[in-house]
């Protein structure tokens, strides 16, 4: 999936400027990392790329598709394009890892059998194909963050959006699950991650867009 923000701004009615002039382009298949302080803009840009809240002004195109022209039936579609990995998991604790990783197949109405196997083919990614039995709260942190990265792409997202995912892990975990971003990039899917821990992007090698106050005050290219 490719992204694209032309002089993008978000306000809010408080008057609190969220973004302010944003522009960059991401091309389909790479993966890039935005980092900047807490409130800098990195959820609400990630907001506006799955539609859970609308520019004030600019311009957001997807695949070359302007957003704003996408009708209130379109955007339930264009969400199962992403997957959405989150810091606090948001996993459901009545529920199976199993269920937890097909809820968005059931969601979307796949026959059981294409769920089972779907599932299963996801879980495998992560490591974890041996616990879809499991409680979700049987498991560690870092597993519980597997979970929600199976779940993010169990529907076979074009664009992966992580919002600090590994803010609740320990650098080893982090390492861990960056690199399971980066396995997903190598087999073609668009991914964004935010992030706070500059030491793990330093390590990683890919592109950096830095928010500061709602602005991009750097744009690094790193192969």
């Amino acid at each position: 999936m490719e992204i694209e923000f032309q002089q993008v701004g978000k306000k809010y009615e408080s008057g609190q400027e969220a973004l302010s002039q944003v522009s960059f382009h991401l091309q389909q298949g790479e993966m890039a990392f935005l980092t900047g302080h807490s409130g800098a803009g990195k959820s609400t840009l990630m907001k506006l790329i799955m539609m859970i809240e609308r520019q004030s002004y600019g311009k957001i195109l997807i695949d070359g598709v302007d957003l704003r022209t996408l009708g209130a039936g379109s955007i339930p579609y264009h969400r199962r394009r992403v997957g959405v990995v989150f810091q606090n998991h948001q996993l459901l604790f009545d529920r199976s890892v199993f269920h937890n990783v097909a809820l968005p197949l059931m969601i979307s109405g796949a026959e059981p059998e294409q769920i089972a196997k779907r599932v299963r083919a996801a879980l495998d990614k992560v490591g974890l194909l041996g616990k879809e039995k499991f409680n979700p709260q049987a498991l560690s942190g870092g597993e519980q963050q597997r979970v929600g990265i199976a779940r993010a792409v169990v529907n076979r997202p074009q664009l992966l959006l992580a919002d600090e995912p590994t803010g609740n892990l320990d650098p080893k975990l982090s390492a861990e699950i960056m690199n399971l971003f980066q396995e997903f990039h190598r087999l073609g899917t668009t991914v964004m991650v935010a992030t706070h821990d500059l030491a793990l992007v330093a390590r990683m090698r890919h592109r950096v867009l830095t928010l500061n106050k709602g602005r991009i005050v750097n744009d690094g290219g790193f192969g």
